[in-house]
């Protein structure tokens, strides 16, 4: 179980640009939940997502994980049982390393190197019928370089190195946002498989109001650091997107 305890988070602080984001803020994800999360620009998602992952500090309060607090925990320790998968398409991978380079690197995440080599080519069909199943024409290309790969196909093998090694979240903020519609909803239909299979906790930030209403077993709203729908189960299932999109058109008139 994931739990964000009384978090406050305060931007600029001591200048005129001062913003308190979230006071007093809490939320419990349970084991195995697929939270998606939407709001307008400024509502707390990424930034609730980054404060999970320890990129950015907080104030007050705590995150703990099965009750342990990780507060204090740096961000590449957190990573140890978490996967993220960015908005940007470059992010998580390695441009100038071929896609077996970048593949093997995390495949070996959280195990020593020593001196062995860190591309185990022994490894290359596993890793080729895991792209295949992405039906992106990928698995020809494992000698290719990240960088000579289009966003989409860069996003595709990022979340494969996400969830490649043993974990329990995976952070997904606005992951497709950057790709064309058919690729949204290849990487769309293969976030859900991976989160399914592997039985993953897993928090998802999109725009995408269809996306929210369809994957996933909890759909919150955020505005202004603050949670104002939290739906589940039956409930979530039963909120269509035309429900979010009067919420959300609510909202931004108050």
């Amino acid at each position: 179980m994931l739990e964000v305890q009384n978090i406050t988070k305060i931007y600029n602080s001591g200048t005129v640009m001062e913003q308190c984001l979230f006071r007093d803020f809490s939320l419990t994800v349970g084991e195995g939940q697929f939270v998606t999360i939407v709001g307008s620009n400024g509502s707390g998602k990424t930034s609730l997502l980054n404060i999970i992952c320890g990129t950015i500090p907080i104030e007050s309060g705590d995150v703990r994980i099965d009750g342990q607090s990780i507060a204090k925990r740096k961000e590449y320790q957190r990573y140890a049982n978490m996967g993220r998968v960015y908005q940007n398409p470059s992010a998580g991978t390695c441009p100038n390393l071929t896609m077996l380079e970048n593949l093997s690197l995390a495949d070996n995440k959280g195990k020593p190197f020593n001196l062995s080599r860190a591309v185990n080519r022994s490894r290359a069909d596993a890793y080729r019928e895991q792209l295949r199943a992405l039906d992106l024409g990928l698995e020809d290309k494992l000698d290719v370089k990240m960088g000579s790969l289009s966003g989409g196909q860069r996003q595709a093998v990022a979340l494969l190195m996400a969830a490649m090694t043993p974990l329990r979240f995976l952070i997904l903020d606005e992951h497709t946002a950057a790709l064309d519609p058919k690729t949204a909803e290849i990487i769309m239909e293969r976030t859900d498989k991976v989160i399914r299979e592997k039985n993953l906790t897993a928090m998802m930030v999109t725009h995408n109001l269809r996306h929210a209403a369809e994957y996933g077993d909890r759909i919150l709203m955020m505005n202004q650091g603050k949670i104002v729908l939290d739906r589940a189960g039956e409930e979530k299932k039963n909120t269509s997107m035309d429900d979010i999109l009067s919420m959300f058109n609510h909202i931004s008139t108050q």
